[in-house]
């Protein structure tokens, strides 16, 4: 097994880079933590623990700067939050081998859905199932016919495999609804954190928590999620999409090696 070092170290760097995507990192912790032996069902809940600690850092800077767009956070948090719950505690009806084969479809999947070009939407008045949001002076047009499906899918699989949804939260924020990529960020950080507590939660009531790995991974995830969030505020995001797409690729990759070779 990886030395706590060695894994601290990785999970430092993750929890930087991922924040200034609003990824969270989640993906990247499971892996890390799958690669170094930890049992699956173990690791997604470790990795659903220090998620929260590092989100919750980042939250705290994207609020300070204004980049979190709280209505829409309280539209689709309650629903994204309540169905990680359930995706945690519907975990134990799979095997650790079945999980990681669907973390690493949702891996790819979200390395494509980073990728789509962003659209220009009209802004028209609403009507049912039109959310307007307005942020800085600015109006967003929001459909719920496509925004609410999407939020329990990505609840429920994030929670079941222990990632935060970021991956799937930020495209729909970016491509389907139109919100400035800063913005998408700061939001998707505050989702994340309550994704990541109620998924920790799901898996927790199994017995699955680990405090000696847990706890000392969540200090060095909240240094991470604190510098990454102020990073990403001097940053231009459009620069890591691609980066974030590749990497998400190279992770679904390791999770597939490590599935075929472990076999648990």
């Amino acid at each position: 097994m990886m030395e706590l070092t060695v894994i601290g170290a990785l999970i430092l760097f993750v929890a930087v880079t991922m924040t200034m995507a609003g990824k969270g990192g989640g993906n990247f912790y499971v892996v890390i933590l799958a690669m170094a032996g930890i049992p699956m069902h173990e690791a997604a809940t470790t990795g659903q623990f220090i998620l929260f600690a590092a989100s919750a850092a980042a939250m705290l800077i994207f609020h300070k700067k204004k980049f979190i767009s709280w209505p829409l956070f309280f539209l689709i948090g309650g629903i994204t939050a309540t169905s990680a719950l359930a995706g945690g505690l519907l975990s134990h009806f799979f095997s650790g081998y079945a999980l990681k084969f669907v973390f690493a479809v949702m891996l790819f999947t979200s390395g494509i859905v980073m990728l789509l070009p962003k659209p220009q939407p009209k802004i028209k008045d609403g009507g049912f199932g039109i959310f307007q949001l307005k942020s800085g002076g600015k109006s967003y047009r929001i459909n719920l016919w496509i925004a609410i499906p999407v939020t329990v899918l990505t609840g429920l699989g994030s929670g079941m495999v222990g990632v935060s949804g970021g991956s799937f939260l930020v495209p729909l924020m970016v491509v389907a609804c139109g919100i400035p990529m800063q913005l998408a960020v700061g939001t998707s950080s505050s989702l994340i954190a309550a994704i990541a507590l109620m998924g920790f939660a799901g898996h927790a009531v199994h017995g699955d928590f680990n405090p000696t790995w847990a706890l000392p991974l969540a200090a060095v995830t909240i240094v991470g999620g604190a510098l990454g969030g102020r990073i990403a505020l001097k940053t231009k995001p459009k620069h890591l999409k691609q980066l974030f797409a590749y990497t998400n690729w190279i992770a679904a990759g390791f999770m597939i090696f490590n599935a075929l070779h472990s076999g648990a």
